[in-house]
């Protein structure tokens, strides 16, 4: 009897053993697990040859904040979401326009405007559409940072509703990561005219800007009407880089 005993204990610690350990390693598997790491930039993706509604990096905007179909990285919605609210609590009105936009849909505006200003000759055309409108594999909505709120005319915020929200974001937006990046060019900023309604996040915008002046070369701004003058423009120098905050 003492003998069975003794096989039974034998037994139930040899179960005892082996269970145990498949336990300790699931448990182990779910600590160290790692989260997903943001897509390394390409040259491909600050000239905005991307598809990012399939980027899993890009998420689409609900429409209380955007005004139509509208992309933006995840991060930059998840801080604009933030300053939305904070705004809202302040009774003030913040709404995207336009966000992420890919090389083909900024060489739709380009081409359009380019049609639209055929009495000038082109080099006056580049210089006419590029007051407000930036030569595809140039501008910073092929990023995913950049928002235009409300209205794109700078006399909307200069009375009214308009001009409640920008003294609002000027006083707040740096908080959530937004900044207004073509202020005027008195101060001798280049590039763009004054845009009161474009905002960029610099946590994301200034590590893509750092990457595109590394590795984007004239040679790289091609493809649609124009491109030829980019060089004569310095659009890396006084467009691409014709902001109001320097990256360090």
């Amino acid at each position: 009897m003492r003998y069975l005993i003794i096989l039974f204990l034998l037994f139930s610690c040899k179960e005892e053993v082996k269970t145990i350990p498949e336990k300790v390693v699931k448990s182990s598997n779910q600590v160290t697990k790692k989260p997903i790491s943001k897509s390394k930039i390409t040259k491909n993706f600050v000239l905005g040859k991307h598809d990012y509604k399939s980027n899993k990096q890009f998420i689409k905007l609900k429409d209380k904040h955007s005004y139509k179909e509208n992309y933006l990285d995840k991060e930059v919605y998840h801080a604009f979401v933030k300053m939305y609210d904070a705004a809202k609590n302040d009774d003030v009105f913040l709404k995207i326009m336009s966000a992420t936009r890919n090389f083909d849909e900024q060489k739709e505006i380009w081409n359009a405007k380019w049609l639209r200003y055929n009495d000038l000759s082109p080099k006056e055309r580049v210089k006419k559409i590029l007051e407000y409108s930036s030569m595809p594999t140039t501008s910073r909505h092929h990023w995913g940072t950049e928002i235009d709120l409300n209205m794109s005319n700078n006399g909307y915020f200069g009375s009214g509703e308009g001009k409640k929200s920008f003294e609002w974001l000027h006083k707040n937006a740096a908080n959530f990561g937004f900044h207004q990046v073509y202020t005027s060019q008195k101060n001798g900023r280049t590039g763009y005219h004054l845009e009161k309604w474009h905002w960029s996040y610099l946590p994301l915008s200034k590590k893509y800007l750092d990457f595109y002046n590394k590795n984007i070369s004239y040679k790289d701004i091609i493809g649609f009407k124009g491109s030829k003058f980019a060089r004569e423009r310095k659009m890396i120098k006084n467009y691409v880089n014709g902001i109001s905050i320097k990256i360090k």
